[in-house]
């Protein structure tokens, strides 16, 4: 399954590259996510667990930058991992880009997922909203750390919802999502027009 992302910061894009560098920063931006080993050479274990609807689900497993491209402002990251109580497994391959914008950097995010066990019970839609909705929460999450930075704090103690995805939020805000989309697609085309 293929999904789409993108976002902006209003930092200037040799700022943002720079933190992108830095991934035990950009894990505690990631919603849901933390980093428990450094295996060296671009590769971490880690956990990611999220919470969708009735199903609550947390991933073991690796990731590894396969690419970092510093012309291009590019880094491509293959993810891959087994649910706890073995109820599913994941594997992602994410290519994340930079462009500079009017406010400060674009953030392109290109996802390559697939899902098998309890999570594959959910659209295409459903997964594209949590996904759009954890974006959202990771291009804040990504501002106040690079402000924490700055003010020279330490992300240890980041906000609690940058280490856990919160179910009821998510689920909430992507049902929105679909409700919007439903509404578009069936009452908006059949409106009359203003008189």
């Amino acid at each position: 399954m293929l999904i789409t992302n993108e976002f902006e910061v209003p930092a200037p894009i040799e700022k943002v590259w720079g933190f992108f560098q830095d991934i035990p920063h950009v894990a505690a931006c990631l919603p849901g996510t933390e980093l428990t080993k450094d295996l060296g050479d671009d590769r971490y274990e880690g956990l990611v667990g999220i919470r969708m609807g009735p199903v609550r689900l947390k991933f073991t497993g690796t990731a590894d930058i396969v690419e970092r491209d510093e012309a291009g402002r590019r880094i491509v990251v293959n993810a891959a991992g087994a649910d706890e109580r073995g109820r599913g497994q994941a594997a992602m391959g994410v290519t994340a880009k930079l462009t500079r914008a009017r406010a400060g950097t674009k953030v392109g995010v290109h996802m390559d997922l697939q899902i098998s066990g309890a999570a594959a019970q959910y659209g295409r839609g459903m997964i594209s909203d949590v996904t759009a909705v954890l974006m959202r929460e990771f291009a804040a999450n990504l501002q106040d750390g690079m402000a924490r930075l700055d003010r020279g704090e330490s992300l240890a103690g980041a906000a609690p919802a940058a280490r856990q995805a919160s179910g009821l939020a998510i689920g909430l805000q992507a049902a929105l999502m679909a409700l919007r989309r439903v509404y578009a697609r069936f009452f908006l085309p059949y409106q009359s027009p203003a008189s």
